[in-house]
């Protein structure tokens, strides 16, 4: 098994740059795409009340403003001072106010406000030494997640090399019904497009990040690994673990992943008898394209999130309870009682750090990817933006599939 700290750079959070603070009485008006996503009308319908969120990574402080009442206990895999609840960076509980954030008191708002968060500490880059020595811990937090009440597993973290039972651990939390959805990685601007673990992981959903303008972060990694596209430039999150104030201009696949986590988490409350298999497939289904959905872009997979498609339009087929939506395989140890019966149709549903500390991903944030290599349309809500990058959407093997 690798040490974290031989591999301190790589098992990193999924987070790059960021810019002066931003006073917490006007950081909401700077969550863009909570209006592109049309979250006032999607809560309507659906807040992900019923659902919780197993967050991976760096611990979860369930005293700020927008996380008060929103944080289950968890459990802390490390062996660094403290618990589950002491974030030893802060990029932890950025992406549970991301996806759960209540917004209180001008707090972040997160997508799915009334989800909960179930806080899984993990050791990454920028935990003590004493932690460092026990080595990966990644196995050890997916099995603790698989564990728990949660049916989303969101892990905005990445590492180069798998982990020995790392696999297992994956199809272990699959076959006990969970939704793993993972980073795939800030490197591509700075010659590194290598997508890593877990996003790699046959099973897990490996989500890439857009800017406002529907763009491809240049920063973001592809390949074919990636599945969903979601918002990740521009993603206000906390500057650093004292939570004093937000940093308005972050960007990195951590941030798309939560959000990506939080749209789940909102279908899933509006249809709580299906499976993580069925929520995916809609997800999938709707996903914002222009290309054919079995021949998914390499930097955007199937699409960008778009969750109103299902939860006020009506739209996407969840299909079978058992069958991966990707794979089209029977999902490995799913049991009766984890798989629901398929419903006919749906009804009408990384920050940084700060950049100094050590073991950081250290690569400026880059907004977007207008090199002419991709194509991309999204409508993300009510309104629709069309983005042409030049190019076309490109045909990827999925060898990963098989498993």
């Amino acid at each position: 098994m690798t040490t974290v700290g031989a591999t301190l750079g790589a098992l990193a959070v999924m987070s790059v740059g960021l810019a002066p603070s931003a006073a917490a009485d006007d950081i909401q008006s700077q969550q863009w795409y909570l209006d592109a996503m049309n979250v006032q009308g999607l809560w309507k319908v659906s807040t992900g009340k019923g659902i919780s969120v197993a967050v991976v990574d760096t611990g979860v402080n369930p005293d700020t403003s927008s996380l008060k009442g929103q944080v289950l206990p968890g459990v802390d895999v490390t062996e660094a001072a403290g618990d589950e609840t002491n974030d030893y960076e802060g990029h932890g509980t950025s992406m549970a106010e991301l996806i759960a954030g209540t917004g209180s008191g001008g707090s972040l708002r997160g997508v799915a406000p009334g989800a909960k968060i179930i806080p899984i500490r993990t050791a990454l880059t920028g935990i003590d030494k004493k932690a460092e020595k026990q080595g990966d811990t990644t196995v050890k937090a997916i099995r603790a997640a698989a564990d728990s009440d949660a049916k989303i597993i969101s892990m905005s973290f990445g590492g180069d090399f798998p982990i020995d039972g790392e696999p297992e651990a994956v199809q272990y939390a699959r076959g006990k019904g969970k939704l793993l959805i993972a980073s795939v990685g800030n490197g591509a601007d700075q010659g590194e497009n290598y997508i890593g673990y877990p996003a790699k992981d046959p099973g897990v959903v490996g989500v890439s990040a857009i800017n406002e303008n529907g763009e491809v972060a240049k920063f973001s990694e592809s390949g074919a690994y990636v599945d969903l596209a979601s918002p990740g430039v521009d993603v206000p999150v906390w500057c650093n673990n004292k939570f004093k104030s937000y940093c308005s201009k972050s960007a990195g696949t951590s941030q798309a992943t939560a959000i990506a986590s939080g749209a789940a988490a909102l279908i899933w409350s509006a249809h709580p008898k299906w499976t993580a298999n069925q929520v995916l497939r809609v997800m999938i289904d709707t996903a914002g394209r222009d290309w054919p959905k079995d021949t998914p872009s390499r930097y955007l997979g199937y699409g960008t999130i778009r969750p109103a498609q299902v939860l006020l339009k009506g739209n996407g087929d969840p299909g079978a309870a058992d069958i991966d939506p990707v794979s089209n395989k029977k999902t490995p140890g799913l049991t009766t009682g984890t798989a629901a019966s398929p419903s006919a149709s749906a009804s009408t549903s990384s920050q940084a750090p700060n950049p100094t500390s050590g073991g950081q991903t250290s690569a400026a944030a880059s907004t977007s990817d207008s090199s002419g290599n991709t194509t991309l349309w999204v409508a993300l809500g009510a309104a629709a933006a069309v983005v042409v990058l030049g190019g076309g959407a490109f045909a990827v093997a999925r060898s990963r599939r098989g498993a």
